[in-house]
């Protein structure tokens, strides 16, 4: 993991402790086990949520299709909402869903900025504290 990962996965395990749910980031996410964990734990006794950080300078993300597979399984498992938490340099946080991503040729999956920004949840709706989302509407 790069040491910017590790900032990033720190600042949102912040944010969620700051918004009232309990986070913590997989210690063995990465590769030290072979056991599907995402890279970071929350929840709040209302909703639970694993997420996979991946942050960028560029408009652009990839992701490996084993590191889906594996957020999905340790979801299903745990019972949690699988998300990627996506962060854009000099922007904010945007979670989106795995159903949203596209799939490339090479059976990866990619995140362009511009997805992000339409189909992707800030933080407070992701923790339903978004009016919108609160109430139905």
């Amino acid at each position: 993991m790069s040491k910017k990962g590790s900032r990033e996965e720190r600042e949102l395990v912040k944010m969620f402790w700051d918004a009232g749910c309990a986070a913590m980031r997989a210690p063995a996410s990465g590769g030290a086990t072979k056991n599907p964990l995402p890279d970071i734990i929350s929840g709040n006794g209302k909703i639970y949520l694993a997420i996979e950080v991946k942050s960028s300078s560029k408009d652009r993300i990839y992701i490996n299709s084993e590191k889906i597979d594996a957020l999905l399984e340790f979801s299903g498992i745990f019972g949690a909402e699988p998300y990627i938490g996506a962060k854009f340099i000099r922007e904010k946080w945007r979670f989106v869903r795995l159903n949203d991503l596209f799939l490339t040729r090479q059976k990866n999956y990619r995140l362009d900025k511009e997805l992000a920004f339409t189909k992707g949840l800030e933080f407070d709706e992701l923790l339903g504290k978004d009016k919108q989302v609160k109430f139905g509407l």
